[in-house]
């Protein structure tokens, strides 16, 4: 980012400090889809929000169906869009996603980290006619890219800077130009700090995850130890985010507690659980216990002692909870 604000100038400008941030910025554009494994396009983006709403609003096909838990940054598009069930586990059935519009699907699930069978979404789309956008956040930079047609990622979910995403798509036939900067598909000058920040987390590799998947089953375990219980432990879920519920004390209870004793975790959503209203992903899986649910997240600066600690407050929050 320090490079990125020393050689700052507008991508767009046809000066030669204009020219340098340009071949910055298409250098950083090409290390990106290299470190991704990506030979389709990609647009940068302010973040993933802003990405899923230029895919879905100017996509060359309207959007049909979604599934039931999708982040708020898609169901806001998808008023009119057929919504896909998922099971107890949090998962859909490839079988239910043969449309042939648009059809949105998560890669990872933002509250309980369970991941969606894409390979076979991406089968039954495609075998009716549609296109398959995938919501990456959760996954980028830490898990394999699916097999999807348009998909999203946030930097700053992989360590990089806030501020900065992408669209990626197979072919900018897609997509209806809007106009502006990034060939005709997004207005708005390009954050050229954030672009060559996000190529550099990427190019250092995701080692840490070994030691987050380590750290989150240490989690389960002393949770479930405790009394509590992890919400769809038995299926796939990305190493970095996980949900549990405390039995008998009320999700709004847990974050002033767990935020008194130091530790940062949320209910339902980053994005939407300032609003503190039951999560939309639980409710979908018919889950029983949703308003006493809340969402930890695991970094690569996380620490086994950071765990054990925050498994000390849950125990002491749950005991105090018992006694009154």
């Amino acid at each position: 980012m320090r490079a990125g604000f020393a050689l700052w100038a507008n991508p767009s400008s046809p000066h030669a400090e204009g020219r340098a941030a340009r071949a910055a910025l298409e250098d950083a554009r090409v290390r990106i889809k290299a470190a991704l494994w990506w030979d389709g396009e990609l647009i940068f983006t302010s973040g993933a929000s802003e990405a899923l709403a230029l895919a879905i609003t100017h996509s060359a096909k309207p959007l049909v169906a979604v599934s039931a838990v999708e982040h708020d940054a898609v169901l806001r598009h998808a008023q009119d869009a057929a919504r896909i069930p998922v099971d107890a586990l949090g998962l859909i059935d490839p079988a239910a996603c043969g449309h042939a519009g648009l059809v949105a699907v998560q890669q990872a699930n933002s509250e309980t980290g369970v991941m969606q069978p894409l390979e076979a979404v991406a089968d039954a789309v495609r075998g009716a006619g549609g296109v398959l956008l995938a919501d990456c956040a959760q996954g980028a930079g830490r898990l394999a890219l699916p097999d999807a047609d348009m998909l999203v990622i946030s930097a700053h979910k992989f360590g990089g800077p806030i501020g900065i995403g992408a669209l990626l798509l197979r072919d900018f036939a897609l997509l209806k130009p809007t106009g502006g900067q990034e060939r005709g598909y997004r207005g708005g000058t390009e954050n050229l700090p954030g672009a060559l920040a996000m190529a550099a987390v990427l190019e250092t590799g995701a080692e840490w995850l070994d030691e987050a998947v380590r750290l989150r089953h240490r989690l389960d375990d002393a949770i479930e130890a405790a009394g509590g219980e992890s919400v769809a432990v038995d299926t796939a879920r990305t190493p970095t985010v996980a949900s549990y519920q405390m039995p008998g004390v009320s999700s709004a209870v847990q974050l002033i507690r767990f935020d008194a004793a130091g530790f940062a975790v949320s209910a339902g959503s980053a994005c939407s659980s300032g609003s503190l209203r039951t999560s939309h992903v639980l409710q979908a899986m018919n889950y029983p216990h949703a308003e006493e649910v809340i969402r930890v997240s695991i970094g690569h600066e996380t620490t086994e002692a950071e765990i054990d600690a925050f498994v000390g407050a849950w125990r002491a929050i749950a005991e105090t909870a018992q006694a009154a």
